[in-house]
């Protein structure tokens, strides 16, 4: 194969089930209109290397050398070394930050998946291109539902199930946004905090999840049926579950009741709560875009599209 491969996968916020999804349940993501591409160059050696803004790295495959930058993208090349006979050139560029809550990993795991699969020559169904990069997602951080590499795989607004990796696309909602706090903690770091958590009293956090689960089923229902106030009451229920878990902190709370106050709902906002792990990062509202002093406003819309690939 000589030809260039070019990859775009979009980022994904997550809408809800939070933690719930980690443990069997639904959750509900959307692919956002800012992409990650992925061109990967081949060459006639072995040696692979990386342009990335975040590093660059050259290395043999057959004597890779790590860098916390590029984990990732690094731990796809390691799964896929035994089809690998020959190297390449990626170059990564991204149209948002990793910083902010957008699955930045996500996306450019998906990306750097589906580059080195065609680059192999191999065939992947959509299912089977999502549990290849969950492999690499557990590989990295021990643990992770998937639910924004589902996202990011198959575009616009879906209802995911872990097992046995349900993807249904639901109809896209009219006005999301995003509120960024100003600084996030890992997945992997909250993920581990609520587990031990969880270890002091586990029959009531199976309580707590056990009603996430029935707060997002009624929401995948009230999206279907384009329920926006209910769809925005719900999201307030959730972000509650998401207090008593801990993952809630004072800034992501003054987002949230900034948002609820009377202003923002004058101004149309239906609901508020955290998007994603928590401890940080982003807050996501339904109804309108709205403003807010000291905190940055991520303005997106739904990408109908999900990752998407051509040779050059």
């Amino acid at each position: 194969m000589s030809s260039q491969i070019k990859v775009r996968a979009p980022g994904s916020v997550m809408l809800m089930g939070e933690h719930a999804v980690v443990k069997g349940h639904w959750a509900i993501a959307c692919a956002v209109d800012k992409y990650i591409e992925v061109v990967l160059t081949p060459r006639a050696d072995r040696i692979i290397k990386i342009d990335s803004v975040l590093a660059q790295y050259s290395a043999s495959l057959d004597d890779l050398k790590t860098d916390k930058n590029l984990t990732f993208v690094l731990k796809v090349i390691e799964l896929q070394l035994a089809n690998l006979l020959t190297g390449f050139e990626l170059k990564i560029t991204a149209q948002f930050s990793h910083t902010l809550g957008l699955g930045s990993s996500a996306a450019v795991t998906v990306a750097t998946v589906k580059a080195l699969v065609q680059y192999t020559q191999q065939v992947l169904s959509k299912q089977q291109h999502l549990q290849l990069s969950l492999s690499v997602v557990h590989a990295v951080q021990g643990r992770g539902s998937g639910t924004d590499l589902a996202a990011s795989i198959y575009g616009g607004i879906i209802a995911y199930q872990i097992a046995p990796g349900c993807v249904e696309n639901l109809p896209l909602i009219p006005q999301l946004s995003l509120h960024y706090a100003g600084y996030k903690t890992t997945t992997a770091t909250v993920l581990a905090l609520v587990a031990k958590k969880e270890q002091q009293a586990p029959a009531l956090h199976h309580a707590i999840y056990e009603l996430m689960n029935s707060i997002t089923v009624a929401s995948i229902a009230a999206i279907k049926n384009q329920q926006w106030v209910l769809l925005g009451e719900l999201m307030n229920m959730y972000q509650g579950q998401l207090d008593s878990l801990g993952v809630n902190d004072a800034a992501l709370s003054d987002i949230v009741y900034q948002l609820r106050s009377e202003a923002g709902i004058e101004a149309g906002i239906l609901g508020a709560k955290i998007s994603g792990s928590g401890l940080g990062d982003c807050v996501i509202s339904l109804g309108c875009q709205f403003d807010l002093d000291n905190y940055q406003q991520i303005k997106f819309n739904t990408s109908s599209e999900g990752m998407v690939f051509h040779e050059c």
